[in-house]
This record gives C-alpha cells, sequence and structure tokens, in this order.
C-alpha cells in the first residue's frame, strides 16, 4: 500500500499548447536561467568598470555553446553507437537528449575562444569570466533541473522516504527518489554561496578560486545524487560509477587543482582595472 505521504507528480510539461506548437516549462525555465544570468552579468561588469556592450556576443555564446555541448555530449557520452550510426538523427533535439556534462565542456572551449576574441580588448581573462561565469551557471542549473522536474524525467530509484515522488506521466506506481528536486535544491544553495563570496569577499579572493569551487560543489553533489538516480542507458546497469559520475570526476580534480593554484599564485579576482589608483597629487610646500 502506498502512503498517503508519497507525492503523486504528473502533470502535463506544456504550459500552453497552439496547434502543433508546444510551450513547455523545461524551455521557459531553461530561457530563463540564461536571462537572469545576462542580468547577473551587467552587476558584474559595471561592478568592475567593464564595458557591458559585449554582453549580447556573451550571451549568444554561450547558449550556443550549451545546447550544441550538450547535444553532442548525449549523443557521444551516452548513445555513441546509435547516433555515429546515424547522425542525421543528432540534428533532431527536438527528440530529447541534452548532457550536462557536454554542456559543460561547450561552454569551457567558447568561453576560451570567447577570451581569446575579446578579452584583451575589454581587460579580462579566461579565470575572470569563468569565476563570474559559475555563479550564473549555478541559479541556470537549479531552473533547468526544475524543467526536468515538470517534465517527468531523470528521477532516482524507488524510495520509501516520505518526499518519494510517484511520476504518473512515466508509467510508475511506486515512489522514485526526485532527483531533479535534489539537483536544483543544491545548485540554488551553491548559487547563494557564490553570491556571496563574490558580493562580500570578492577584493580579498584570488582569480580561479570562485570558478574552483564551483566546479568542486557543483559536481560533487552531482556525483553523490548519482547514486540514488536511475540508469539514463542501458550500459551503465551494474557499473560501480555511471557515466555520469565518471565524467563529474575530472570537474572535482580540476576545481581542487584550481582552488590551490590560485590561492598560491592567483591574481587578484577583481579586474585590474579597478584597482588602479590614480597617483596623489604633489603638495605645494
Amino acid at each position: 500500500m502506498i502512503s498517503p505521504l508519497f507525492i503523486t507528480w504528473g502533470p502535463s510539461p506544456d504550459i500552453f499548447s497552439i496547434g502543433s506548437v508546444h510551450i513547455r516549462y523545461y524551455s521557459i525555465l531553461f530561457v530563463s536561467g540564461f536571462i537572469i544570468g545576462f542580468y547577473l552579468f551587467v552587476k558584474f561588469f559595471k561592478r568592475e568598470g567593464i564595458s557591458v556592450d559585449i554582453l549580447d556576443k556573451l550571451l549568444y555564446a554561450l547558449l550556443f555553446a550549451a545546447v550544441v555541448g550538450a547535444r553532442l555530449g548525449h549523443c557521444l557520452f551516452y548513445e555513441p553507437d546509435y547516433y555515429l550510426a546515424n547522425p542525421i538523427e543528432i540534428l533532431k533535439i527536438w527528440n530529447g537528449g541534452l548532457a550536462s556534462h557536454g554542456g559543460a565542456i561547450g561552454i569551457l572551449l567558447t568561453m576560451w575562444w570567447f577570451v581569446a576574441k575579446y578579452g584583451k580588448k575589454y581587460h579580462f581573462d579566461f579565470l575572470w569570466l569563468m569565476d563570474r561565469l559559475g555563479i550564473a551557471t549555478s541559479l541556470a542549473g537549479s531552473l533547468i533541473r526544475l524543467g526536468n522536474l515538470m517534465n517527468s524525467e531523470i528521477y532516482g530509484n524507488p524510495t520509501n522516504l516520505p518526499w518519494g515522488f510517484i511520476f504518473t506521466l512515466r508509467g510508475e506506481t511506486v515512489p522514485k527518489h526526485p532527483t531533479q528536486l535534489y539537483e536544483s535544491i543544491a545548485y540554488l544553495i551553491i548559487f547563494l554561496i557564490l553570491m556571496h563570496m563574490y558580493r562580500k569577499w570578492l577584493p580579498k579572493l584570488k582569480r580561479g578560486t570562485l570558478f574552483g569551487v564551483f566546479l568542486i560543489l557543483l559536481f560533487t553533489a552531482r556525483f553523490l545524487i548519482e547514486y540514488v538516480k536511475e540508469p539514463q542507458v542501458a550500459f551503465e546497469q551494474g557499473m560501480p560509477l555511471n557515466m555520469g559520475q565518471l565524467l563529474s570526476l575530472p570537474f572535482i580534480i580540476t576545481g581542487v587543482i584550481l582552488v590551490i593554484y590560485s590561492v598560491k599564485k592567483g591574481k587578484p579576482a577583481m579586474i585590474e582595472l579597478q584597482q588602479k589608483k590614480k597617483p596623489a597629487s604633489k603638495q605645494v610646500k
């Protein structure tokens, strides 16, 4: 007998539809993360004297990198045999299949290019940009996982805990861990931690520290939550660590190395333009 404490979950993924056009919660939440991130970057840039004229280009680059990277990540990490045999299917993104690790790799590579193209002109480097991008990404990730919850997808193993969700839209009859909600809450907490560090401690931080902390916290949370998440593909059955955990380890290790490096040898976290002071005027004696 199912306990009345369990949550029966089966909302439509659509907010509304007009003919064949469906507006989904996932799409709105996905785009909202980028829009909110854009306005966060307006505040970051203004605080440190960087021109906001470049932010439109940054937003478009991030959207492209996140979508293309996440799609290729799913196709190559989780179902390579199928998609390499049917490459045209990679383009059918509307059929679903995005991997956050692929999105992270896509963003890293694109931001490296972005800094090479615009960094010198606008006086920022890769670590400076990634420190701030980690803050915005944490919030965007939290919203995207809420979108997964509204889609009743990427949930966990059966549970007897009172907050288990019965995902009726997927034909489930037993409560499962709402791992989308676990990740959303974890990423929101990470966003609040990083935002607090940026607002209160930025003058004392070194460049790369925020990004390193972001990598450690976010991918450690992802690694741990994967223990109660259902396998995404058949080959993960019986693996001591699933694909999500294996892909998280390099990011965690990179974060640890980055924090150590930044503390020992990093530049000041605040951009140098803000740190230059006008020379004191000479007094006439």
